[in-house]
């Protein structure tokens, strides 16, 4: 049965700790995973969700800290001294331990470091903390089975023996040379199969799929789906082994890439949660809320400079579709983007831009004809005269392939400046395009009805 939350598990673990009846406590958290643990510390309060983190062995807590919102996890921190921290961060795999260090206050960081009992441990930590966190280096565990090509298979399965017990879940075997290079991997069956004076060297398979440790979080992730991968090992610029990553951290690294590209569609400038103070809310939305209104203020402008139309009972009711103008060129803008946004993130935008471009013309010229043609047809069931009708139409064509021009554009431009693109998705494109968007369309009557 699925674990649930209750009020009453609540309440009864309250009364636990108000009691410090601890036996009861631990023999009533026994019985649930680290998972269910996490949700349980989630609801407590902070002084109740930090005697009970106490309470626990590290191994379960050290689990149960890492399925924890960032915010709470580290108010519990803040809560525990060095030493204690250590204690949690020796039970976990290096690259929780060191995405847990690097949301410490610096004035602790080393203090931390120096009491993890595990020198090997810590060392590796600190290895990690020196790579860019959205980099292989920094999304890699240092946990991981290597063995040698010269070993005998009597040797190897000794030493894997002893190597996996730090390891978690042992997805592959990496094969190395002496220099520690990375020359292939090693069927699990093959090695169970082979006589045990054989060597590693005649039985590995040289092909072994790999990153490089500077490369970034988004190619990894485009490798590992491509050759559907659960592991895959990271080396440096000589190719020497220096970890891995799996599937469950790369999972992890599109979660939040994706929360924080959809924050970025939405104009909202960095990451925040529905319970952030009105402070961070306030500085993550104003900005593309002033682009906005600076955006309106423009629109303002232009309309302004065909005040004279409101005189000219033929035209006037122009006004009456600025809304409509406005609102496809940012829904055609905002489609175009989204479009070229995703395949940019997927690698598949590839090839000259121009050809992009005039495939976006040529698509913009199919819908801006079909939306045209429906709006032929709205003018004469409302008795519009041919000419207003058509300038309706060809205005909006004209807009459509405007702004699904500069909806693929501008997403291009910016990746290539190193720019996140889905910025372009949002209120950016909206913005421009409702300006262009009413511009076009009020020149373009003016040419078509000659006012």
């Amino acid at each position: 049965m699925a674990f649930q939350i209750t009020d009453e598990l609540i309440d009864q673990v309250q009364q636990h700790i108000a009691s410090t009846e601890d036996t009861q406590l631990k023999a009533l958290m026994g019985d649930f995973h680290y998972a269910d643990i996490a949700e349980i510390l989630d609801e407590l309060n902070l002084e109740d969700a930090t005697y009970l983190l106490r309470l626990l062995d590290s191994e379960t807590t050290s689990d149960a800290l890492m399925e924890l919102d960032e915010d709470l996890r580290e108010d519990l921190l803040d809560n525990l001294s060095p030493k204690e921290i250590a204690g949690e961060l020796e039970e976990m795999d290096t690259d929780d331990a060191a995405d847990v260090i690097a949301e410490l206050d610096d004035a602790i960081v080393e203090e931390v470091i120096d009491k993890i009992k595990d020198e090997k441990h810590a060392q590796e930590i600190r290895e990690l903390l020196t790579y860019d966190e959205n980099s292989a280096g920094g999304l890699m565990a240092k946990e991981l089975v290597r063995v040698k090509d010269t070993w005998t298979i009597a040797g190897c399965v000794r030493e894997m023996r002893r190597q996996a017990k730090n390891v978690t879940r042992v997805h592959s075997i990496y094969v190395v040379d002496k220099d520690e290079k990375l020359i292939g991997r090693l069927s699990l069956k093959d090695l169970l199969t082979a006589p045990e004076k054989a060597k590693i060297s005649d039985i590995y398979i040289p092909r072994v799929d790999f990153v490089f440790v500077d490369r970034t979080g988004e190619e990894v992730a485009r490798i590992m789906n491509k050759y559907d991968l659960e592991a895959i090992p990271v080396v440096d610029e000589h190719h020497k082994l220096l970890g891995r990553i799996t599937i469950d951290d790369i999972v992890d690294f599109i979660k939040l890439e994706a929360e924080k590209d959809y924050q970025l569609a939405a104009g909202i400038t960095q990451e925040v949660e529905a319970d952030d103070s009105i402070f961070e809310l306030t500085k993550a939305r104003l900005p593309w809320l002033v682009l906005g209104l600076f955006g309106g203020l423009a629109s303002v402008f232009i309309l302004e400079d065909f005040e004279d139309l409101m005189a000219d009972p033929q035209v006037k009711a122009l006004f009456f579709f600025t809304p409509l103008i406005a609102a496809m060129a940012g829904n055609v803008g905002v489609q175009s983007s989204a479009i070229i946004v995703q395949g940019l993130a997927n690698d598949v935008v590839k090839g000259s831009l121009w050809q992009r471009l005039l495939k976006e013309v040529g698509l913009s010229l199919i819908n801006g004809i079909a939306l045209g043609g429906l709006v032929m047809l709205f003018g004469a069931i409302m008795g519009y005269t041919v000419a207003f009708s058509l300038t309706i139409a060809v205005s909006m064509l004209s807009v459509i392939i405007i702004a699904a021009l500069i909806g693929t554009f501008v997403p291009i431009i910016l990746d290539k400046r190193g720019i996140d693109p889905a910025i372009a998705t949002g209120p950016f494109i909206t913005t421009s395009n409702d300006i262009f968007g009413i511009f076009l369309f009020f020149y373009l009557s003016k040419i078509i009805l000659q006012f």
